[in-house]
């Protein structure tokens, strides 16, 4: 008697766990018509099936079919497996190489022209599906909603998606931060008092010179966001799949296709405010094109200041070399780690340990 394994998986966490159940279900009663056995159940709850990525159920089967544990996969269907062309292409051949056949509950045994089919069938149903996720969101836009993440003095209103209102302290916050900065504040002399007077900043444990300038091809920031002044911008970025992870990552778009609308009920600051707050930026060079990103260093996200245990970033270059120092000193004020280091000195060190590690059996 064959041996079958069976799979289950569903996409988003907003749909029952009961699916498993039922998908599992009408895979025993294939399994039971076509006389197999069942020896490995393998599952995947909440999890998208534009990637393989992240799915651990898809990943202990394949190291399952390669130590023989079972000769049929039964599926209710093969967008179960993926709806990427790619990677059902790639899974259907190791399957088979490594002799097990892919049987799904309607369609018996699935072959090359159908795993193609089918592939291409889930490709345009991502794709569609996409389309209407924007039109959805366009028109949260065009009611006034919003389609995007909370922005810092704004709450949710309860049972009302997309609808925002004014959260007054944290406005009163932004109305301070613009008026300094028209005044003639510098950003650093801004987070520097926001930071002393322990005022909590929307992301982290302190303010930084990036929340308040935030990106330059991007509008967001607190001086950057069109939202303070009544106005809601929307599809500034898309989101692209990387296929060598399966992360998204968020690319900007240009200008000509941002869609912008009237929100009077969230202004927070008056226009010609802002406007005027964009003009200093310009002037100061905040809004510079934006320019390409120099290479990581080998221990970039892994250095931590010995005092308050921040992370560490470049200060700049010399005769010696690159300068790393604490990131908190430098940006916030809130650590009293004025040190720099080199950072050859730092990966000699590091090197050398590990070199030597290695080398002790």
């Amino acid at each position: 008697m064959k041996r079958a394994a069976l799979y289950a998986r569903f996409s988003s966490d907003l749909q029952s766990d009961r699916s498993i159940d039922d998908q599992f279900a009408v895979c025993r009663g294939r399994a039971q018509r076509d006389g197999l056995q069942v020896v490995a159940l393998f599952e995947d709850r909440a999890k998208s099936g534009a990637s393989v990525f992240g799915r651990a159920g898809l990943a202990k089967m394949v190291e399952a079919a390669k130590t023989g544990v079972f000769d049929v996969r039964i599926v209710e269907a093969l967008d179960r497996i993926s709806r990427d062309q790619e990677d059902m292409a790639s899974i259907f051949k190791r399957l088979t190489f490594q002799g097990i056949e892919i049987v799904t509950v309607h369609e018996g045994k699935a072959d090359a022209i159908q795993v193609g089919i089918r592939g291409i069938v889930s490709s345009l149903f991502l794709t569609d599906l996409a389309h209407k996720v924007r039109r959805g969101h366009a028109g949260n836009i065009r009611e006034g909603k919003h389609a995007g993440g909370l922005a810092y003095g704004y709450r949710h209103t309860p049972g009302k998606a997309g609808v925002w209102v004014i959260h007054e302290p944290e406005a009163a916050i932004i109305r301070r931060i613009y008026s300094e900065y028209v005044a003639g504040d510098r950003t650093r002399e801004i987070i520097d008092r926001l930071n002393a007077e322990h005022i909590a900043a929307p992301r982290g444990a302190y303010w930084r010179k990036n929340t308040l300038t935030g990106s330059n091809n991007r509008h967001n920031g607190i001086l950057g966001n069109e939202v303070y002044c009544g106005r809601l911008v929307w599809n500034r970025v898309r989101m692209v799949k990387d296929p060598d992870t399966g992360k998204r990552i968020s690319r900007p778009n240009p200008e000509s296709e941002w869609h912008r609308a009237d929100a009077p009920h969230l202004k927070i600051v008056e226009p010609e405010i802002f406007d005027k707050a964009a003009a200093i930026r310009r002037e100061r060079g905040h809004l510079a094109p934006a320019y390409r990103r120099k290479p990581r260093h080998m221990l970039s996200g892994l250095l931590r200041c010995g005092s308050c245990g921040g992370g560490m970033s470049v200060k700049g270059e010399d005769s010696g070399g690159t300068r790393v120092v604490c990131t908190r000193y430098r940006e916030a004020g809130t650590c009293d780690n004025q040190r720099s280091y080199y950072l050859h000195t730092i990966e000699q060190t590091i090197l050398g340990g590990l070199r030597d590690h290695l080398r002790n059996p």
